[in-house]
C-alpha cells in the first residue's frame, strides 16, 4: 500500500513526538518536508529527517507532493495554517487545542466539511487503555447515575519553560495553563460526563511571570444533574504529581491517575464482576512522560484514514469545539466573575486577540 506522505508544520517542543510516532512508530508513514518559521529550527529538522525544509508553507506546498498536512505550531496559529492547508486540499492533523477563538474553529470545521476533507485533532490521551476502558464502563450503565467527575493537572512548569519561546503564556497566542495543559483533561472530563450545563471559574497567576494564568479552579454542573471540578495548575514543585480523573457514580468509582489519565488507581463497583479485579493491571500503562504514547495511535487512524474513506475519525473538529466551548466557559466565568450558562455561548474577552482586540474589563 502506498504510504502517506506528511508534511510538518511547526518545529517546536511537541514536534519530536510527532516525528517519532510518524517515523518509527506509524506503518504507511512517511515526512516528506517540515517548515517553521525558524529557518535554523526547520533546517536542523530537514537535516535529521533528510527531507526538504521551509520558512513558507506556501513554498512548501508549491515544491512537495503532500497527502496529509500535520500542524503543531503554536496554538494561535492553528486557524491560519489549517485554513491554509484545507484551501490546498488537503486532510489535516492539527495539535490541541483546535484553534483559540470559537468562531475561528467553527470555520475550520466548515471548511473541512464543505471540502469533504479529515480534521483530525490531538487528543491523544483518548487513545489511553484506561481511558478507552472507562468510557466503555460509564457507556454500559455500571456506574449508574453520575454523581461528580474530577479531574485534577498538578503539574509543574518553570519560568524557563515560558521563556524559551516568546508565545508561551500569551492571550493572543496561547493562554495560560487551561488552555495550554488541561485542554486534554477538560476533553476527557466532558467525554466521559457529558454535556456542560453550567461553569464557574477562578484563575490565578501565583508564580509564573505570564499575562495568563498558571493555576485555575473551576465547578461544573452537567446537564445530567452530576457535578464537575477542575483543579489545574504549573505550580506543583518540584516536579510534575499527577493528571488525575476521577469518575462518581451510585453504583461505582473509577480514579484514573499518573502523569496523563494512564493509570487505573481505583476500580470498584457496588456490584463486582469477575473482570474487575484485573483491570488495574490490565488497562494501567507506564509513560514516560505527559505525552504518554497516544500519538501513534492517533497517527495510525490518520493513516488508515486517508487509505480508506470509511475509517472513522474520533476526534474531529467538530468533537474538539466541544472541549474548546467549556474553556471559554471557564475564562468567561473568571473575566466577569459570575457562573456562565454554556446555552449562552459564553466566549473569553482575551483568549486568541491580540490587545487591540481585547474586550475592556
Amino acid at each position: 500500500m502506498t504510504e502517506v506522505r506528511f508534511a510538518l508544520v511547526g518545529c517546536g517542543r511537541v514536534s519530536a513526538r510527532h516525528i517519532d510516532a510518524l517515523t518509527n512508530k506509524v506503518a504507511g508513514a512517511r515526512i516528506v518536508a517540515v517548515c517553521d518559521v525558524l529557518s535554523k529550527r526547520a533546517e536542523r529538522h530537514g537535516r535529521v529527517l533528510g527531507v526538504p525544509a521551509f520558512t513558507s508553507t506556501l513554498e512548501m506546498y508549491g515544491a512537495v507532493e503532500i497527502d496529509v498536512v500535520d500542524v503543531a505550531t503554536p496554538s494561535g496559529d492553528h486557524f491560519e495554517r489549517v485554513m491554509e492547508a484545507l484551501a490546498f486540499n488537503k486532510p489535516v492533523v492539527v495539535e490541541k487545542p483546535v484553534a483559540l477563538r470559537l468562531e475561528h474553529a467553527d470555520e475550520m470545521v466548515r471548511e473541512a466539511h464543505q471540502r469533504n476533507l479529515k480534521l483530525w485533532v490531538a487528543f491523544q490521551n483518548r487513545y489511553n487503555p484506561a481511558i478507552v476502558k472507562a468510557k466503555e464502563t460509564l457507556d454500559s450503565g455500571r456506574l449508574g447515575k453520575l454523581v461528580i467527575g474530577t479531574v485534577r493537572v498538578r503539574w509543574s512548569r518553570d519560568q524557563a519553560y515560558y521563556d524559551q519561546d516568546d508565545w508561551h503564556g500569551t492571550w493572543a497566542m496561547d493562554g495560560g495553563v487551561t488552555s495550554q495543559q488541561a485542554i486534554h483533561h477538560i476533553d476527557a472530563l466532558r467525554w466521559v460526563m457529558g454535556k456542560v450545563e453550567s461553569v464557574e471559574a477562578t484563575c490565578s497567576t501565583q508564580l509564573a511571570d505570564i499575562d495568563c494564568e498558571d493555576m485555575c479552579v473551576a465547578t461544573l454542573r452537567f446537564m445530567s444533574g452530576a457535578l464537575g471540578v477542575i483543579e489545574v495548575m504549573t505550580t506543583a514543585r518540584p516536579r510534575d504529581l499527577e493528571a488525575s480523573l476521577s469518575i462518581m457514580g451510585e453504583k461505582g468509582t473509577i480514579v484514573l491517575g499518573g502523569l496523563a489519565m494512564n493509570i487505573v488507581d481505583f476500580w470498584e463497583f457496588v456490584e463486582p464482576n469477575d473482570e474487575d479485579r484485573d483491570v488495574p493491571k490490565l488497562f494501567s500503562q507506564d509513560v514516560p512522560d505527559a505525552y504518554g504514547f497516544g500519538h501513534d495511535i492517533l497517527f495510525q487512524r490518520v493513516v488508515d484514514g486517508f487509505q480508506e474513506d470509511r475509517v472513522q475519525v474520533e476526534i474531529s473538529g467538530d468533537e474538539a469545539l466541544k472541549s474548546l466551548e467549556i474553556l471559554h466557559a471557564i475564562y468567561a466565568s473568571h473575566e466577569s466573575g459570575h457562573r456562565v450558562r454554556m446555552v449562552d455561548k459564553p466566549s473569553s474577552s482575551r483568549l486568541g486577540l491580540q490587545k487591540t482586540e481585547r474586550m475592556p474589563l
